[in-house]
């Protein structure tokens, strides 16, 4: 058989089985060598039936006693029973609704049993393991892969499409990952990897040809966005000459920061060198990335030019416009509005004056990226919350114009090794400072015990003259013990009936949740109850309090994000996360909130302790899924992937010496939607 056959043409592999193996992403040969093990079973170790450890799976030797009994439990659940012999002692083994093992175990016999032990009374129980004659060691004396599965669906039927997989695999099979690089890291060549990934002969084998599987993943995205930003800076940027910004500074009532500065100027700087600006602004809530978007689109105005800021939420549109519409309009920018919820009439006329050039800035959610909204000259695009939109999103808003300089935004700080790899097309600026009179949040991480302090604390903030912000993680009761807002928002009016409460959600109308989030800010309510449809929201000075329920199940980075919301007035602000008698590793995680404030290490922290879920959206970002690696534990590889990509690219950027490798990034380029590298 060859790599390119159908996986229907292995034995034991029929129309259903390939149909579900379809579900994993393996149709082809190639496609099961490329799907890996997502980890190992150790069946070599053999484990004395008095050292086995409870919880753990283990391999032991034993020698059947007597005849398995099966007794019939309950309606569809029969459970046999066996116990077994060696030296040390004797085991238990329990199956369920396996009879098989009554009619294969025979006494007297030696079998190798592997897995999951348990102490019961005093002695130990293995639960359903898989068993063979000692000596056989087809699958308890080796090393197992333990592949990905779905329902239907055995390891056997991975076990036979590898096999066959791995007999299809040529001598001479390319290997795209350079001799030099392969030498330098003390990698075998692929052949050989594929073979000890699939089938290692020892657990440190394994990890050796994983390592060179993620360093490969690593490697072929990092040299693909290299490739991204060396194409990107062969283009014409569309031309601003006027690049003063003194009257948008002295218009301002306050000064900017440094940090807000620099990153202004890093915009300015790109867009005098003539090629399109394309930069990341990172920086927590509250830093001032706004104030950098603003910048640009005056700078676009002032050329005659037009802008779009593009943001994703209605809640978050309408909050730039308030911020931006009369800063603009001083300067005699033309603002306009553009999101789903409204009226035909109004989309209308605000699609014609983009249209005719008579709005310069149009501020909206994901209705700017229609096939009908046209723009007269557009010159600037501005992607805020990045994280939020994908890489086709914005490439659909920078294709509204010609050579569009572009600046995306995000509060969500990632780790920079992570940010170099998610966004190595854009260059980044980081806002590391806060604006002057911004308050630390006085942050706690308590149980349920506290629940009497708290609603106590909500009652005095609200009695101050504050107000507070209630967070939950569902809408209504559904998952087991956790907390719904609907529930909360029902609690408060008991406990606090005496204050103005209101509750808003996803599956709040979008008129109505904005008539809510405008009467929060405006006074008209003490304490709001939402979900995290208020993460990105509207800016209320007068918020000092966050209370987030269940804290134990969000990202530290949301919850940071959440954080965010308040501290933005002349009062001192506090927040509660409820979670922190959940467990060390929920009191662990939320300590670290306690104790900094800084985004970029709480994102670190969550990394660390979550994986890179919270950042590394695959779809979100149009990067490839990753097979293999695991962003959280394999900074350490990434690292060292992205220093050789960057290596070789400087000593040959077009790889001419790498056919190779240069076609296998044309494929991924091909893949997913960046057309060609010439």
């Amino acid at each position: 058989m060859k790599l390119q056959d159908h996986v229907r043409f292995v034995r034991g592999i029929g129309p259903k089985k390939a149909e579900l193996l379809e579900k994993l992403g393996i149709i082809t040969l190639e496609d099961a060598i490329q799907c890996y093990p997502r980890g190992y079973e150790d069946r070599t170790q053999i484990t004395p039936i008095r050292r086995l450890t409870d919880g753990e799976k283990q391999c032991v030797h034993a020698i059947v006693g007597m005849l398995p009994k099966t007794a019939h439990i309950r309606r569809g659940m029969d459970v046999t029973r066996c116990t077994v012999y060696d030296e040390s002692g004797a085991l238990t083994l329990r199956f369920f609704n396996n009879k098989y093992a009554a009619a294969t175990l025979e006494v007297g016999k030696e079998y190798a049993f592997y897995g999951k032990v348990q102490v019961e009374g005093g002695g130990f129980v293995m639960l359903s393991p898989d068993f063979e004659p000692v000596g056989a060691d087809n699958r308890t004396g080796r090393i197992l892969p333990v592949y990905p599965l779905t329902a239907g669906l055995h390891q056997r039927d991975l076990y036979r499409v590898t096999d066959a997989a791995l007999a299809a695999v040529p001598d001479d099979l390319p290997d795209f990952l350079p001799e030099s690089v392969r030498n330098r890291q003390g990698f075998a060549p692929i052949r050989d990897v594929l073979f000890e990934i699939h089938r290692p002969q020892d657990m440190r084998q394994a990890q050796q040809a994983r390592r060179r599987m993620v360093f490969e993943e690593f490697f072929l995205l990092s040299c693909g966005m290299r490739f991204l930003r060396a194409r990107r800076s062969g283009k014409q940027g569309a031309q601003l000459r006027d690049l003063s910004l003194h009257a948008l500074y002295r218009a301002l009532p306050f000064s900017l920061t440094g940090a807000q500065m620099r990153a202004i100027e890093a915009c300015t700087l790109d867009i005098a060198a003539g090629r399109p600006l394309s930069r990341l602004i990172q920086g927590d809530v509250g830093s001032g990335k706004t104030m950098v978007a603003a910048a640009l689109c005056y700078l676009a105005a002032k050329n005659g030019r037009q802008a779009a800021i593009m943001a994703p939420t209605e809640l978050l549109a309408q909050q730039h416009i308030q911020t931006l519409k009369p800063l603009l309009e001083k300067l005699g920018v033309s603002c306009g509005l553009l999101v789903g919820s409204m009226g035909a009439k109004q989309k209308r006329d605000i699609v014609q004056a983009m249209e005719s050039g008579d709005i310069s800035v149009v501020i909206g959610t994901h209705a700017i990226l229609s096939d009908t909204v046209r723009f007269h000259d557009l010159a600037v695009a501005v992607v805020d919350e990045q994280h939020r939109f994908g890489v086709n999103q914005r490439a659909m808003l920078t294709a509204k114009g010609e050579n569009v300089h572009l600046l995306v935004m995000s509060a969500t700080p990632i780790p920079r090794t992570l940010a170099l790899l998610i966004y190595g097309d854009l260059d980044v600026s980081v806002i590391d400072e806060l604006p002057p009179g911004r308050q630390r949040i006085r942050t706690y991480a308590v149980g349920e015990g506290m629940r009497p302090r708290i609603d106590a604390f909500i009652d005095r903030q609200c009695a101050e003259g504050g107000q507070v912000y209630v967070v939950c993680p569902l809408v209504g009761d559904g998952e087991s013990g956790r907390t719904s807002a609907e529930r909360t928002a029902e609690r408060l009016t008991g406990v606090l009936p005496h204050r103005r409460i209101a509750l808003v959600h996803g599956r709040t109308k979008a008129a109505e949740r904005e008539q809510i989030m405008a009467d929060f800010a405006a006074g008209r309510i003490d304490i709001l109850v939402s979900t995290t449809v208020i993460e990105v929201g509207v800016n209320v000075p007068n918020a000092a309090l966050m209370v987030v329920e269940d804290g134990d199940c969000f990202g530290l980075s949301q919850l940071h994000q959440l954080r965010g919301r308040v501290g933005r007035g002349k009062r001192q602000s506090y927040c509660v996360f409820y979670g922190a008698d959940r467990g060390a590793d929920a009191r662990e995680r939320l300590k670290t909130l306690v104790h900094t404030n800084d985004g970029f290490v709480i994102a670190q922290k969550d990394l660390e302790m979550r994986g890179a879920g919270d950042f590394f959206g695959t779809r979100q970002h149009g990067l490839p899924p990753m097979k293999l690696a695991d962003l959280a534990g394999d900074m350490d590889v990434l690292e060292q992937a992205r220093c050789a990509a960057d290596e070789l690219l400087t000593c040959d950027p077009e790889l001419i010496h790498e056919p190779v490798l240069r076609a296998r990034i044309e494929k991924l380029f091909a893949q997913y939607g960046e057309g060609s590298l010439n």
